[in-house]
């Protein structure tokens, strides 16, 4: 019986998360489940799974938590408050997997210590990854953590590597990546109608159910950037072996290119489920709950190269790891903060990719050698990022 941590439990990524655990209940057992303020949801959570430990980061709402469970079955509880607690959790004994699913950089010090802590790390958080780059790969391998990604593209990469393949590592015999994308929703909209894009029009992903977030990046196809970011270090391999190709069935979630012309692809239906069983699960398989997919009901696959004029903000990620050093950092800190005025509607859809680019432009691609100039990269690009959203508001 394994013990499982799921850091953002009340996330989409957490509830599917749970739903596998359901199903393999004689394997794993659920020692923490985290949120941030959603604590109702928690509440049910706990109290159908009922884990050793509860996390609440808001500290009004953890309060409020702790009130909420007394008199209940789960009275007797461990609850922890703070952000602090995310670490604590992650690393102790009785935890052998980390679901790090805590979306932003938010995630990356509890991610992070679960891999120096030799955890077995289901990774769905890119930007952890995207952030502190060689450091979290060094960390892996200096406590012997096992690595396996939950993003449904890197863990399609990942089906296709040989069978003996350990993340970080070389692929002597794999060309290229394929890394496919939807498109989004704005795949096909005339680019001179993408500055009206409404918020709720960006978060209406047509194939998979995400948070909001996640959802915009999808649109802007940031979120290909922070992939293409993450399978460099994942799988070891330059950007410019690597392809972002567009395939708005959403079928094949990944392709790996070898040097003797097969191409090996990975296909399922688009159900985060599929990645998650798949690590949980690794180096064997169970069910996910996931109907298999009907090939005849496809019917066609189409594929195409991404536009970076539709999508700048693929160009821009492109850019930062290629550069190198802190921009990784300094690339994900803008974006956040682009995000969030998008959301809270200060911005147009089509200012995120401006704010990103005049942040970095204000930045040089110093070496990113500790955590401490990592975390103060991060502070400075999201200040930076805000002074030029005051700037277009004005």
């Amino acid at each position: 019986m394994k013990g499982i941590c799921i850091l953002g439990a009340t996330g989409s990524i957490g509830v599917s998360t749970l739903d596998v655990v359901k199903r393999h209940d004689d394997q794993y057992r659920v020692v923490v489940l985290t949120a941030n303020t959603n604590i109702y949801a928690l509440f049910n959570q706990c109290m159908e799974f009922k884990p050793d430990y509860a996390v609440v980061v808001n500290e009004a709402k953890g309060e409020e938590f702790k009130a909420q469970i007394v008199g209940t079955k789960i009275a007797d509880m461990t609850v922890l408050i703070g952000a602090e607690a995310l670490v604590t959790v992650a690393t102790l004994d009785s935890v052998d997997s980390v679901m790090a699913a805590i979306v932003g950089a938010a995630g990356l010090l509890s991610a992070l210590a679960a891999a120096q802590a030799g955890k077995t790390v289901l990774l769905a958080n890119k930007e952890s990854l995207v952030m502190s780059g060689d450091i979290f790969m060094q960390a892996i391998k200096d406590a012997g953590a096992v690595l396996l990604p939950i993003d449904s593209e890197h863990n399609a990469i990942f089906q296709c590597m040989p069978a003996n393949y350990t993340a970080g590592h070389d692929a002597p015999t794999a060309r290229r990546i394929l890394l496919t994308a939807s498109g989004g929703p704005f795949r096909t909209t005339p680019l001179k109608d993408l500055s009206k894009v409404t918020v709720a029009q960006a978060v209406a992903h047509p194939k998979w159910d995400m948070g909001r977030k996640i959802s915009v990046d999808s649109a802007t196809m940031m979120n290909k950037g922070l992939e293409l970011i993450e399978a460099c270090l994942l799988f070891n391999m330059r950007p410019e072996k690597i392809q972002v190709v567009i395939h708005p069935q959403s079928i094949i979630h990944s392709m790996v290119d070898y040097v003797d012309g097969s191409v090996l692809a990975q296909m399922g239906n688009p159900d985060m489920r599929i990645p998650i069983a798949h690590a949980m699960a690794w180096p064997e398989r169970f069910d996910s709950g996931v109907a298999p997919l009907d090939i005849f009901s496809v019917q066609r696959m189409d594929f195409e190269p991404a536009n970076l004029k539709r999508f700048p903000c693929l160009r821009l990620a492109m850019e930062a790891i290629s550069a190198g050093g802190i921009m990784p950092t300094v690339l994900n800190a803008a974006n956040e903060v682009a995000v969030e005025a998008f959301l809270n509607e200060q911005i147009r859809f089509t200012d995120i990719p401006v704010v990103i680019e005049r942040s970095m432009n204000e930045f040089t691609a110093t070496q990113a050698d500790t955590l401490e100039h990592i975390l103060e990269a991060d502070k400075q690009a999201r200040e930076q990022a805000q002074q030029v959203i005051k700037a277009l508001v004005v």
